[in-house]
């Protein structure tokens, strides 16, 4: 496990900038070491307005650990890695109490989990016990420990990175843990374009090309955006719609689980934050057919098992895409 603390602005940077200011800033910085993926930075950056968590599915070396010590960066906030392996414990993340020896009492030392923005890398590669470690934390912002309760830093987001559950020593997340996620993205390679700029431009080690980033938003202005966020108008009529749509995947023959209550309530909240993102104060029907594979595809389960896991994921999201298609959007 390895921690590294970034500092903290002393001040507002935005002032009173609009917040479609504040997410270009942010995107272009960190667009400065995560070359040639301006749609993964926006998934990013709507996880973080939206106050949600990220996880991200891919081949190891195209830039997971990059996007999120940039991110970090980028606002000022603290970062924490944590590497998920077999013999990690649960304590190794959120922290365990220590007798004090001249006081004769426990003190709570923090876990890696106490910081604006955890990176859980291979976290399927731990098992379940400490997997779920980290489930009060992304849904209520608080980690219990030996009957106390301590309150996380805001903003804090998880961004964690998954294997393929075809390779050796992975254990799955259960649909508890995947329920927590907001969005599940691939990253990809990088256009040859891009690579090649990556060749010339990059200095090779990642610690290298973010120590370049200076924060261009700080942890308050991520507040402000995440609170402009819940504000953005969602009509009853696009309620009506993300009812229609959840009732419909669990009504599906394809699936054995459609989307849950919470999960209608991730979807609403991703597009109100991809609306804030794109400069508006409300929700349009594209705002949630852009984010409705991203946010809904990991909630549901297909019917009938199938080989592959990548062959089930793009057979969910031909599901959705059937829905989505089927049903008409509000006008």
């Amino acid at each position: 496990m390895s921690t590294t603390a970034l500092p903290r602005l002393d001040g507002a940077l935005a002032g009173s900038r609009a917040p479609a200011e504040l997410v270009a800033a942010l995107e272009t910085n960190v667009g400065r070491v995560l070359r040639g993926k301006p749609g993964v930075i926006r998934h990013a950056v709507i996880a973080l307005c939206a106050r949600g968590h990220l996880l991200i599915e891919d081949v190891p070396g195209v830039g997971k650990t990059t996007l999120a010590g940039a991110l970090a960066r980028s606002i000022g906030a603290s970062f924490h890695r944590i590497q998920f392996t077999s013999d990690l414990l649960p304590s190794d993340v959120l922290g365990v109490s220590v007798l004090d020896p001249k006081t004769g009492d426990f003190e709570f030392k923090p876990g890696a989990v106490f910081a604006n923005l955890v990176l859980a890398d291979e976290i399927n590669r731990a098992p379940p016990r400490t997997q779920s470690a980290l489930l009060e934390a992304m849904n209520d912002n608080q980690v219990s420990v030996d009957w106390r309760t301590f309150p996380l830093d805001r903003p804090f987001l998880v961004m964690a990175t998954q294997n393929s559950e075809e390779h050796y020593g992975t254990y799955p997340l259960p649909e508890s843990q995947m329920d927590r996620f907001l969005l599940r993205l691939r990253i990809d390679y990088p256009a040859p374009e891009d690579e090649r700029r990556i060749l010339l431009e990059s200095a090779g080690r990642p610690e290298e090309d973010l120590a370049r980033l200076a924060a261009v938003l700080s942890v308050a202005d991520v507040r402000r955006l995440q609170d402009a966020a819940e504000r953005v108008a969602f009509t009853p009529e696009l309620a009506d719609y993300v009812v229609a749509v959840a009732r419909e995947t669990r009504r599906s023959p394809h699936l054995s689980a459609g989307v849950s209550p919470r999960g209608a309530l991730a979807w609403r909240n991703a597009a109100r934050a991809a609306a804030l993102c794109d400069g508006r104060d409300y929700v349009l029907p594209d705002d949630l057919k852009t984010m409705a594979v991203p946010v809904l595809a990991h909630r549901v389960i297909p019917a009938s098992p199938v080989e592959a896991v990548a062959r089930s994921r793009q057979d969910v999201e031909r599901v959705l895409g059937e829905i989505l298609d089927r049903l008409p959007a509000p006008g």
